[in-house]
């Protein structure tokens, strides 16, 4: 079975090449010359959050990172090059954290199961657990409270965005930078925005605004 499974993904890569070129001749070789994207997206490894299919993006219109639950992490040297290299070479305009309702990385943080090596990146999501525990732990139904821990967890991951020297560097030299989040309904395929859209270091804490030397 998995041997027809690999033989059908090369059949269908074959396919797509021929429609492309049967609606443009010139597609890949335009397509080669480079990249421009007006938006960074964060997301979700999950297989069923395909970043370009969801918003009808074309390749060569969305810079994509993917992770378990989406997450900004400081110490990610993989996620702060994406970003620095997002940011200050391609010049993205917009950069979007999305999370994912159902996601198992962060139902994995609402539990205490040991699973193996990933235990040490879900601690991360915990973290925002615990930030937001009394509120989180008010809500009576488990399903409901799942559903607000996806969406808080965006919202405390584009802060982290934020709060990075990359993001605040390029506010501080006037650069058209906004960070959104969303969360995707696996159920539904609507995204929601949940209202975090920064493009200043304004909705920080004043112990994160970083002041440059010059």
């Amino acid at each position: 079975m998995s041997t027809e499974f690999y033989k059908k993904i090369l059949d269908n890569n074959k396919k797509w090449v021929e429609n492309q070129l049967a609606l443009d001749i010139e597609y890949f070789k335009d397509l080669a010359k480079g990249q421009q994207p007006p938006l960074l997206w964060i997301g979700c490894s999950d297989s069923r959050v395909p970043a370009n299919e969801i918003i009808g993006a074309k390749p060569g219109e969305v810079f994509v990172h993917r992770n378990i639950a989406n997450m900004v992490i400081h110490s990610d040297m993989n996620m702060l090059s994406v970003l620095d290299y997002a940011v200050n070479v391609l010049k993205v305009k917009h950069v979007i954290v999305c999370g994912h309702y159902g996601c198992g990385g962060v139902k994995a943080a609402m539990g205490n199961q040991s699973i193996g090596l990933i235990d040490n990146w879900i601690r991360h999501i915990k973290d925002v657990y615990r930030l937001h525990e009394d509120y989180l732990n008010s809500f009576e139904n488990e399903e409901d409270r799942f559903n607000k821990f996806v969406e808080i967890n965006v919202q405390e991951q584009v802060f982290d965005l934020a709060k990075t020297s990359i993001v605040q560097g390029a506010w501080r030299n006037g650069q058209d930078l906004t960070l959104h989040g969303w969360t995707y309904g696996l159920n539904s395929g609507y995204v929601t925005d949940l209202d975090v859209n920064m493009s200043s270091n304004n909705e920080l804490d004043e112990v994160y605004r970083l002041k440059f030397s010059n």
